[in-house]
């Protein structure tokens, strides 16, 4: 088989390997043309014949089956024939039942997002960049009433009071939705989640990283080293955070805190805590601070938060700084060099000064993972760094390692992080003796 293209190894990609080689991608492109000419336009539909059947079915108050919509279609008498029917129903299915006349694109292979911008500009991303499908909407209408339905579906209220809504549906979809006036056309964004996790030589196999810097990672995470992940959006954080957390020992519990359960890990023993929006009444709210000190309580081996977002950091930190080693995060980054200046961003929400915020992760975190897209669209690892602290004792990020055309190259702090490594060996009981690979570059030049 073909190796798995590194463009489908984003944050949330939607298929296993056997749909990203080349073959898969072939087929995958072959269903979108064929949903181009596909009965999914639904512009071909009576607005008011779909009205008249979704009355029927709110009145029946019963699950709208595909069975009942067939009954409520008859009754309705849409049809002009038994011949029609097959057609209509499935068209009637995709407005009133999933996502609509999206249901397909979000099942096909290789598809991380869909995303519709107006009736008629409805496309996907397959880590390839924007690609245009022949899906329509009959009006703005109907784009509105699938948002709120979805919206609806997921808990959430979608109406011209709350114009703007982010919900994850029951397959782990991730939905965002607007509408007018905060847009000048109703926008669907779909963030289509991973089917299972993948591992690290998958994605050795498809590029994303060498395999010496995956050896080189995986002594990281054996060592218990607090490691935080950061990259610009889709870049494959959530993947390579999975993918490492797998390398976690079975002996060891790891608890994760999630604002929308994401993270797919391939280990035996993992607890997810997700947090909650508050509802209609603004009451129920659980934020992501409260989980982690709940958390602490569940004997945690490893302390994990998908992302870093607000006041929450200082919870974390302060978790990773009472004996908690091994933890990671994930954090939005143009570079590793802004690392500290976005969490910095983040104390400022819980009150904490930026001293203290800088002393915290000269000594909670001990390496910085960034990843990077390129412009033909490739997910890779781009740089190990470590934050060292200035004579004043603002900590900023130093390559570590640096990866390049030609392999990973030692940088300037190549040898600090092996340091760290060996300290972190030899000073915590818990973590291995040996890790695949032996040294890190810059200590002889060889993993």
């Amino acid at each position: 088989m073909t190796a798995p293209d590194p463009r489908h190894l984003g944050s949330r990609s939607a298929v296993g390997l056997a749909a990203l080689d080349t073959g898969a991608r072939g087929a995958g492109a072959h269903e979108v043309s064929a949903l181009d000419s596909s009965a999914l336009d639904a512009t071909a539909l009576d607005p008011a014949l779909v009205d008249r059947v979704r009355d029927r079915l709110a009145g029946e108050r019963a699950p709208a089956t595909p069975s009942r919509v067939a009954a409520a279609l008859r009754a309705e008498g849409g049809l002009r024939g038994e011949a029609d029917l097959l057609p209509v129903l499935r068209a009637l299915q995709s407005e009133l039942l999933g996502a609509g006349p999206l249901e397909p694109l979000l099942q096909l292979p290789g598809v991380t997002d869909v995303l519709v911008t107006g009736p008629d500009l409805v496309c996907i991303d397959r880590g390839r960049g924007m690609e245009p499908v022949g899906v329509r909407f009959a009006d703005e209408g109907a784009v509105r009433r699938l948002a709120v339905r979805l919206v609806n579906a997921g808990g959430r209220r979608l109406d011209a009071a709350q114009p703007f809504a982010d919900v994850v549906l029951a397959d782990g979809t991730r939905l965002h939705a607007a509408l007018p006036p905060v847009t000048r056309t109703p926008c669907l964004s779909l963030r289509v989640p991973a089917r299972r996790p993948f591992t690290l030589d998958e994605l050795v196999a498809a590029g994303a990283l060498a395999a010496d810097l995956a050896a080189a990672l995986v002594s990281l995470v054996l060592a218990r080293m607090t490691l935080v992940v950061s990259g610009r959006a889709g870049t494959g954080k959530t993947t390579l955070s999975g993918a490492l957390l797998g390398r976690v020992p079975p002996t060891e519990r790891i608890v994760v805190l999630e604002d929308d359960q994401e993270l797919r890990i391939d280990h035996p023993h993992v607890v997810h805590l997700v947090a909650r929006r508050a509802n209609v009444e603004g009451a129920g709210e659980i934020r992501l601070g409260e989980l982690v000190r709940q958390s602490l309580r569940m004997r945690p081996d490893r302390l994990v938060l998908g992302e870093v977002r607000g006041a929450e950091v200082a919870s974390l930190l302060a978790a990773f700084t009472s004996g908690h080693q091994g933890g990671l995060t994930t954090v939005h980054a143009a570079g590793p060099a802004e690392v500290p200046a976005r969490l910095e961003a983040l104390a400022l929400q819980a009150g904490v000064p930026r001293a203290a915020l800088h002393s915290q992760l000269s000594v909670a975190v001990d390496a910085v993972i960034h990843l990077e897209r390129g412009h033909d669209g490739r997910r890779r690892v781009g740089t190990v760094a470590v934050l060292v602290p200035d004579r004043r004792g603002f900590v900023h990020a130093q390559p570590a390692l640096v990866c390049a055309e030609g392999g990973v190259v030692p940088g300037p702090a190549a040898d600090l992080l092996s340091a760290r490594l060996d300290r972190c060996r030899d000073g915590r009981p818990g973590a291995a003796g040996g890790a695949p690979g032996g040294l890190v570059p810059g200590r002889g030049g060889q993993l």
